[in-house]
């Protein structure tokens, strides 16, 4: 995809965003609307809540029930993109649009020379919250993307490869 004289091989996280499929495994046949690069990125985690019930005649404890997930702000920090297509999305919503939300994936990146993901944190139904512009630079032509934030509805994550021990 790149090579070591481009300056997104120091990026490690691609992300994309896609139209959202609803559950339908499409990967590799889709193209992304929005993509960027970051050198980092916070966020991919998912809460669940407890539910404590008292049992009657049971003075050992409460019972514990899994309750409601919930999911983190995902936050990207310090990117590169070549279009301004995160920015048109994020304006978009800012400016009174309809709530448009894509499907996101964060791919880490490997260290060879045709940047293969080593594993990939997919979320549904994104929703830009925050979005930041880096500082300008006259000698890049590339997009600086200070900071990203978006939240979302499902976190999953996928192995690649040996990582996944196959």
């Amino acid at each position: 995809m790149s090579d070591n004289s481009s300056p997104l091989h120091v990026f490690r996280f691609q992300v994309d965003f896609y139209v959202s499929t609803e559950g339908a495994s499409t990967r590799g046949s889709r193209q992304a609307l929005c993509s960027g690069r970051f050198s980092q990125c916070s966020g991919l985690e998912a809460t669940m809540d407890v539910q404590s019930i008292k049992v009657g005649g049971g003075n050992y404890g409460a019972a514990q029930r899994a309750g409601r997930v919930s999911f983190a702000t995902v936050v990207l920090r310090r990117g590169l993109t070549r279009t301004d297509h995160l920015w048109r999305w994020f304006e978009l919503l800012g400016t009174g649009g309809y709530a448009y939300r894509l499907d996101a994936e964060v791919s880490l990146l490997g260290q060879s020379n045709d940047d293969s993901p080593i594993m990939i944190w997919a979320m549904r139904r994104a929703l830009p919250t925050k979005f930041r512009a880096a500082e300008l630079d006259a000698k890049s032509n590339e997009v600086g993307v200070e900071e990203l934030q978006f939240v979302h509805e499902g976190l999953s994550l996928e192995m690649i490869g040996e990582a996944s021990g196959a």
